[in-house]
């Protein structure tokens, strides 16, 4: 009994060390399974870390390189634009003395020609002085006596002067005192013939017999009409016995139509042309002796700003 309590003593105790051995050995080789394992994933995981680690430096060394690139692309271009504005500024600067250059040459240039102008100067006034003495000792005057005869001469040339000048201004006045002379008298008739009116604007021309008024009317009016577009004057022919009544505010062209008539009907020509030409040479008759008190007037004003003007040169 004790035996077997023995012998199942140390078998326990035998199972019990194998157990423990065995479990030890189990637990061992699953804790170098682990521990493998667990190395291996820390080597994965370093590897991983590694390369990542790596790909950050790469990335940070590229981002780095590239800022290094467009620095030193900065710096360059500000070097290119530095050694270009150096290159300009040289360029001015050789240029400025370039110039200076110049100028200093103008100056020296300038200062010989004004020497020498200075020089021509003096040869000048001293051949004009033998001159002037030349002139006196032949002509036997003196300077101040030929400047008198040079102002004479210069005064006759100034009356010459004057006078065209007069007869310019009067011949213009000429041309143009005709129509002024009408618009005057024109004027005047008209600033009294506010109360005679109808009489101011008639005139009666008389004729030996009725017979005349049909030469002046003409075939078919053409007679008439011609007179009344020449002489701008209604001509009335009527009933009334040896009598044609002119009709117009302008006693001028009533004037002129009066003396036409008169001209027609004693030379007993009576026909378109020829009544334009005796109306064209009655108006320039008209006007001439219109003209006439007006030219009197302009040649006593012209006189008297002659006389001014020479008496003025003579002051002078």
């Amino acid at each position: 009994m004790i035996a077997i309590i023995a012998t199942a003593i140390a078998c326990f105790v035998v199972g019990g060390i194998l157990s423990y051995v065995l479990f030890r050995y189990v637990l061992k080789s699953k804790y170098d399974s682990v521990l493998k394992d667990a190395e291996t994933e820390a080597e994965v995981i370093k590897k991983n870390k590694l390369l990542e680690v790596k790909e950050k430096f790469l990335n940070k060394k590229a981002d780095l390189e590239k800022e290094v690139a467009q620095r030193n692309q900065k710096i360059q271009q500000a070097e290119n634009k530095l050694k270009q504005r150096e290159l300009v500024l040289n360029q001015r600067q050789e240029e400025i003395q370039r110039k200076k250059m110049e100028a200093e040459a103008v100056k020296e240039n300038l200062e010989a020609q004004l020497s020498i102008v200075d020089k021509k100067k003096e040869e000048l006034e001293h051949m004009q002085r033998q001159e002037i003495e030349k002139l006196e000792a032949i002509s036997g005057l003196s300077a101040e006596e030929a400047k008198e005869r040079m102002v004479e001469s210069l005064k006759e040339e100034a009356k010459t002067q004057a006078q065209s000048y007069i007869n310019d201004i009067m011949d213009d006045a000429k041309l143009t005192a005709s129509k002024e002379a009408k618009r005057i008298v024109i004027q005047s008739i008209q600033r009294v013939a506010t109360e005679t009116a109808i009489e101011n604007s008639v005139t009666v021309f008389h004729i030996e017999s009725d017979e005349i008024k049909g030469r002046i009317i003409g075939r078919e009016g053409r007679n008439i009409r011609a007179l009344e577009a020449a002489t701008g004057v209604e001509i009335v022919v009527d009933d009334t016995p040896e009598a044609i009544v002119l009709s117009a505010f302008d006693p001028v062209r009533r004037e002129i139509a009066r003396l036409a008539l008169h001209q027609l009907v004693t030379d007993g020509r009576i026909h378109p042309a020829r009544i334009e030409e005796v109306v064209a040479k009655v108006r320039k008759q008209v006007e001439e002796e219109i003209i006439e008190p007006v030219n009197a007037l302009l040649s006593t004003w012209a006189s008297t700003v002659c006389i001014r003007n020479l008496s003025a040169l003579s002051v002078r």
